[in-house]
């Protein structure tokens, strides 16, 4: 069961290893509320995935799991993939990533850079994560998820905590969800103390289509943000955490995630990804409507985007 003490534990382990990223304080305009982005933007390798990656890397090293000559294994050419082998560099230990040769050359060019050793294999992900299995077994190496173990989860958590404390009076806080990791560690962090809500492409709605069927089922995922909201099926932690803690979820659609990118770039210079624009969406499109007074925290968790399509 994934707590706060998971994430308190996981700040005090990665704290000096991330950076505490900034909030930006938005006034409303006209009848608009006020609220705050979270630059999670901002972080190491773009996104808020160095903090789960850093506390498993962290984490399987103080326990003696992980082996130094032998490292970690992922299967991500995405942000997972980058976070995983930038912490793996800082921790002095390889990284293997394995990637489908579909997989864009610029990604694969900032993996090597990284550090990682690339092995492209298949045409789809599901090939590329077979393979990474049978060199975990193969090899012994520590296979990094990209969203749904205790320790990553517990890391990406610890977004959470840095925004609680730096605005305590937050009464809701607004992430995108694809796998889940993102927002389980947000619920576990805020239980008891700030509401949670979820919000995620239609056409990649694992979360709401879970919580529907009452357990983790798979999607067919497609749409603008399926680069980095593209899971198929919601992860288990995730899952359970929100059956625990309880979650708002909201679903939006394409013309609104794109238009939220937009507007992130035009207001506040903002480079966002899709996926990082899918909780602003719920909030300009109206699909989340604060009620009088309510402090709203947005998170733009994600920047690996092409610029020339801003």
């Amino acid at each position: 069961m994934l707590t706060r003490n998971d994430v308190l534990a996981a700040q005090e382990r990665i704290r000096s290893h991330v950076r505490r990223t900034p909030m930006l304080a938005v006034a409303g305009a006209n009848s608009s509320p006020s609220f705050l982005l979270k630059c999670e933007y901002l972080q190491h390798t773009g996104s808020f995935k160095a903090r789960g990656a850093f506390n498993r890397v962290l984490s399987t090293l103080e326990r003696g799991e992980l082996d130094p000559g032998v490292g970690i294994v992922v299967a991500s050419g995405g942000n997972a993939g980058m976070a995983n082998a930038y912490a793996a560099r800082q921790a002095g230990v390889p990284a293997t990533v394995f990637v489908p040769e579909t997989a864009p050359p610029v990604k694969v060019a900032r993996l090597r850079a990284y550090g990682a050793v690339v092995e492209q294999v298949g045409s789809e992900y599901a090939e590329a994560f077979a393979a990474a299995m049978e060199h975990t077994e193969h090899t012994g190496a520590v296979y990094c998820h990209a969203y749904d173990q205790p320790e990553i989860t517990a890391g990406a958590g610890t977004m959470t905590e840095e925004i609680l404390e730096d605005a305590p009076d937050v009464d809701t806080i607004i992430v995108a969800v694809g796998g889940g990791g993102l927002i389980a560690g947000t619920l576990a962090a805020a239980e008891g103390r700030a509401k949670v809500v979820g919000v995620e492409p239609v056409t990649a709605a694992t979360l709401a289509t879970a919580l529907e069927a009452g357990a983790p089922t798979d999607v067919d995922v497609s749409g603008i943000a399926a680069d980095s909201l593209g899971a198929r099926r919601i992860g288990d932690i995730c899952f359970d955490t929100a059956g625990r803690v309880g979650v708002t979820s909201l679903l939006v659609d394409d013309d609104a995630i794109i238009a939220a990118r937009a507007a992130l770039w035009e207001e506040f210079r903002i480079a966002a990804e899709h996926g990082a624009a899918a909780a602003y969406a719920a909030l300009l499109a109206g699909a989340y409507v604060p009620e009088a007074g309510e402090r709203v925290a947005v998170v733009v968790c994600g920047a690996n985007t092409d610029v020339s399509t801003l």
